[in-house]
């Protein structure tokens, strides 16, 4: 291979990886943001920015989620239903945990799909390709 040949095969593996094409895909099809942690009397009040990015509404989404404290110990054991999710359209769903502050909470864990209308969209479409993200103190995990 030629120095000219080598230098063009590299530009153009370099140039496909920037734009993404080599790369793996990290589309989130749900996207899940803890967007703010208010305090609010003797409880905390989790409010989430959801985005569907599925190609169809969901009709009914229950997530089953663990509350860890700020040491790491489960708090408690909780369903966050986020009810209709159209499909392209943001959607804000507030949860309130009591008897907890937001300071004592130190990660939400997405466990899973307790409940999942999705039409044709498979069993799966609320826990596939699902992106967590915070713009809080406490981490989103699943």
């Amino acid at each position: 291979m030629t120095i000219l040949t080598r230098a063009l095969c590299t530009g153009l593996v370099v140039a496909a990886a920037a734009t993404g094409s080599l790369a793996q895909d990290t589309t989130h099809r749900l996207s899940v943001e803890l967007n703010a942690a208010q305090p609010q009397e003797e409880a905390c009040k989790l409010s989430f920015v959801v985005v569907n990015s599925h190609d169809e509404d969901i009709g009914k989404a229950v997530f089953e989620t663990v509350i860890f404290d700020a040491s790491g110990q489960v708090n408690r054991l909780t369903l966050f239903d986020f009810g209709v999710l159209p499909q392209g359209r943001p959607r804000v769903r507030q949860f309130v945990i009591p008897g907890t502050p937001c300071d004592a909470i130190g990660q939400i864990l997405f466990n899973g799909a307790q409940t999942c209308e999705s039409g044709g969209l498979g069993p799966d479409a609320c826990t596939r390709d699902l992106g967590l993200t915070s713009r809080t103190e406490i981490e989103v995990v699943g």
